[in-house]
């Protein structure tokens, strides 16, 4: 197995926990409220977020953050990755 460590290291894998959050609940506020941080820092990370991505990921419709396909692509292929990494952690 062989990771590419240089990939990795641009990114800071807690963004991918944010686009998540802001992927299942739909809202920034609930989103930070669950990350127990600031609206403003889940609104920087989803700019971080964008520019990795080069897609806007969610657009604001009916006071509701609807995600682009792109955002649902990554949302499709992460949230499997995160379980399992959520897994290992739980059970060492």
């Amino acid at each position: 197995m062989s990771l590419n460590e240089d990939i990795l290291l641009g990114i800071d894998l807690n963004l991918l926990l944010t686009f998540l959050v802001v992927f299942r609940e739909r809202n920034v506020s609930e989103a930070a409220r669950h990350l127990r941080v600031s609206q403003p820092a889940v609104s920087g990370s989803l700019v971080r977020l964008r520019q990795c991505f080069d897609d806007p990921l969610f657009l604001r419709r009916n006071r509701k953050m609807q995600p682009t396909p792109k955002a649902q692509e990554i949302a499709d292929a992460l949230l499997p990755a995160m379980l399992q990494i959520e897994s290992v952690i739980r059970h060492p």
